[in-house]
């Protein structure tokens, strides 16, 4: 249990990191006008390896959830009580420093988050509802491998369609649609990776090859898509899409692997203040944009300014949240 919480903690503290370079790099990515520099190329880079980020959170709580035990209770209250209060934080935000106006951001809480970050507070309750209902089976790896190919990949309505001889030949069609089929699928895949004996030779090696593989192909194709559309096209980007899919899986297998046996340093306090630090971390970067309190000017220091602020901000907020909120709730 120590062993299998260790590298869970570590992995959580890395996706937690990667959701912050998402919202800090993105600025710079979306800017049709730096595609050609040097800058853009790193920032790409970055916000490309990063896009596991949400994928990895679906397949961790897979991981905890998706067998003998599931989601409790205080887990729910959990979740809810963190929806509400970073959709009061993120409204009370509006409220003072922008001019988008209380009652339209609030009026519709219901049919999506008041700040766009909180969508995953809601994503994640259909996993926690799911989880007494699923108990995920130890299966092969060679099953694991051919699932994972039909369902991610192959059949993935994100994979560009291929025709020949004006025969459509993929996406196979099993009639999956929908992202959230593919945060349950994440969250299953979770799960069956984690009963796994993956420390066979050469498995981390070749995992984690994968992993820069298709971090270089997310990159690479999202450079030539926004030549095509001439505009910032997040076609690569996107959590359901093949790619991520792929690379998720690989560095899920990776951290197992490689980061069982003990917790990097600062990993195990940014995993215990993770969901903080993700409801707070997006208003602060956007708050210093607004505000023209970073440096647009030099854009790499800008990400790595923003980041920074974020994840900094972030988890200070948290650590004085927590002094008030003694059973975690929120913190």
């Amino acid at each position: 249990m120590s062993e299998k919480i260790s590298w869970i903690d570590n992995l959580r503290a890395l996706a937690c990191m990667m959701v912050v370079m998402v919202h800090a790099s993105t600025s710079l990515v979306v800017s049709f006008a730096a595609v050609h520099t040097a800058e853009w190329m790193v920032a790409n880079l970055l916000n490309s390896a990063s896009r596991v980020c949400v994928p990895l959170f679906f397949m961790i709580s897979g991981a905890l959830f998706f067998g003998e035990k599931s989601a409790q209770k205080r887990h729910f209250f959990r979740v809810t009580f963190c929806l509400l209060f970073y959709s009061a934080v993120s409204l009370l935000y509006i409220l003072t420093m922008t001019k988008i106006g209380f009652w339209p951001s609030l009026r519709l809480i219901v049919e999506k988050p008041v700040f766009y970050h909180l969508w995953f507070f809601y994503a994640i309750i259909v996993i926690y509802l799911l989880s007494p209902l699923i108990h995920v089976k130890a299966v092969s790896g060679k099953y694991l491998l051919i699932a994972g190919i039909l369902l991610g990949v192959l059949a993935n309505p994100q994979l560009p369609a291929l025709t020949w001889q004006k025969i459509h030949l993929l996406p196979l069609d099993l009639y999956i649609g929908g992202d959230t089929f593919y945060y349950v699928l994440y969250a299953l895949m979770g799960r069956a990776i984690s009963q796994l004996d993956t420390r066979k030779r050469g498995i981390t090696l070749a995992a984690a090859a994968i992993f820069v593989l298709s971090t270089l192909t997310i990159a690479a194709g999202t450079y030539r898509q926004m030549q095509i559309n001439q505009n910032f096209a997040d076609t690569f980007y996107v959590y359901s899409g093949p790619l991520v899919f792929i690379s998720a899986m690989a560095l899920f297998v990776t951290f197992k692997n490689a980061l069982s046996g003990h917790i990097l340093p600062g990993f195990g306090l940014i995993s215990r203040h993770s969901l903080a630090v993700y409801g707070f971390h997006a208003l602060i970067i956007i708050a210093m944009r607004s505000r023209h309190l970073d440096f647009p000017q030099f854009p790499l220091l800008n990400v790595a300014f923003l980041f920074i602020c974020g994840l900094g901000g972030g988890l200070g907020l948290a650590m004085l949240l927590g002094k008030v909120d003694r059973r975690k709730w929120v913190s």
